[in-house]
């Protein structure tokens, strides 16, 4: 009868020791930003999360941005108070992962749902032309090494931010019996990208459409 009291004392102990860990917030914990939700087909844009409470670029906010981006950045805090700086970086980085691995992969239609029309159109003429050589990219995004706002504009009542990122890429094409024609999986390459994303300001949808893709000089 002792031994049954104990474990009963030892498992209730441990019962509220995981709950004491698991069953409360600490204020540390990550959430899923919506960069890794799909955007549904109806909306083909790129998920880029704001703040739920109202913020204003700050001098700390300003570390991701260009200076010559600043006053711009400011013109679309100031149409739309939710615009958070920090935030739209962020969202940012997860949408450049995202359209470039499904560009990798080949996957039209998630191209259609995360890019702008024309945008979309030059993934799938690219992709198109690569299945019509027989061709198979076995990419990697091994690392984001910079991203930042190079500009920012408000052009009537949608706003536009272009966004440089430089990263590592392990890049290999493939033919269709999968045989290594190009690249290595093992030796990354620098790549230089300057990307623009586009926003309604008065839209009650949050999330900014990638509108423009080129190379950084």
């Amino acid at each position: 009868m002792t031994t049954v009291i104990v474990l009963a004392m030892v498992f209730v102990f441990v019962a509220l020791r995981l709950w004491s860990v698991l069953g409360r917030r600490t204020g540390h914990e990550q959430t899923l930003t919506k960069p890794l939700e799909r955007v549904p087909a109806a909306r083909p844009s790129v998920p880029l999360p704001l703040p739920g409470k109202d913020q204003t670029v700050v001098a700390g906010q300003e570390l991701s941005s260009a200076p010559a981006a600043n006053a711009g950045l400011r013109a679309i805090a100031s149409a739309d108070p939710k615009f958070d700086v920090v935030h739209f970086v962020d969202g940012a980085k997860g949408a450049y992962r995202m359209i470039l691995e499904a560009f990798w992969r080949g996957d039209e239609e998630e191209l259609r749902q995360l890019v702008d029309g024309e945008v979309a159109d030059a993934f799938t003429s690219a992709i198109v032309e690569r299945k019509a050589a027989g061709h198979v990219l076995d990419n990697r995004l091994v690392t984001i090494e910079n991203a930042q706002i190079e500009d920012a504009t408000v052009d009537g009542q949608t706003a536009h931010i272009r966004m440089r990122f430089d990263a590592d890429i392990a890049a290999v094409t493939r033919d269709a019996d999968g045989h290594v024609i190009a690249g290595s999986l093992t030796d990354a390459v620098p790549t230089h990208d300057v990307w623009t994303f586009s926003r309604a300001l008065r839209s009650p949808d949050p999330n900014w459409t990638l509108t423009e893709t080129d190379e950084a000089i």
